[in-house]
């Protein structure tokens, strides 16, 4: 028994790897108005941005999350974790994932990074829209520089492209893989 679970957690065992947000951002720009064929577009059923910021990030990352229902992974349109596509889900995961793939935190306008991303609230607290941080001039909404699917979008100022009533920054902090 002592031995299966030795061997278990060998094969758990995870490597901090390092978040290329060059990478990430690099395929903001390539795909912002366009639609990369290795990924459905959602577009038309409930909106594409949490999907494209996933793909961005996954960019940087290159890994997944396949644990059933709380991971982070995209196979085919119908085999995918509601992270990948879910806007309050890729909050969800990336705050509080301790196993494989990236990880953050909830961070402010001061701290947020190129690719990292935020969330739009409305006035009842909810949360609707995911757009992936670009480039980053100051620490004013309007010097925060997104690209977007839904509305597609790079290189647009965060407060004048979009009327939101609340941000949610997220700061990818890294990466684990399974060794």
């Amino acid at each position: 028994m002592a031995d299966i679970r030795t061997e278990r957690s060998l094969k758990m065992a995870l490597v901090n790897l390092t978040y290329n947000r060059r990478r990430a951002i690099a395929y903001a720009h390539r795909w912002a108005y366009s639609r990369n064929p290795a990924f459905y577009d959602y577009s038309n059923i409930g909106g594409d941005c949490t999907n494209f910021t996933s793909q961005c990030i996954y960019a940087g990352a290159g890994v997944m999350n396949y644990t059933p229902t709380y991971g982070w992974y995209y196979i085919d349109p119908n085999n995918k974790a509601p992270a990948w596509t879910g806007v309050p889900y890729i909050y969800n995961f990336m705050v509080t994932n301790n196993g494989p793939g990236p990880y953050g935190e909830l961070t402010d306008i001061r701290s947020v990074m190129p690719g990292d991303f935020v969330q739009l609230g409305n006035a009842a607290g909810a949360f609707y829209h995911t757009p992936f941080i670009v480039e980053k001039r100051g620490n004013r909404p309007e010097d925060i520089l997104v690209a977007a699917h839904s509305n597609d979008a790079d290189f647009k100022p965060l407060n004048t492209y979009y009327m939101a009533q609340s941000y949610r920054f997220v700061h990818i902090i890294g990466v684990r893989a399974e060794m």
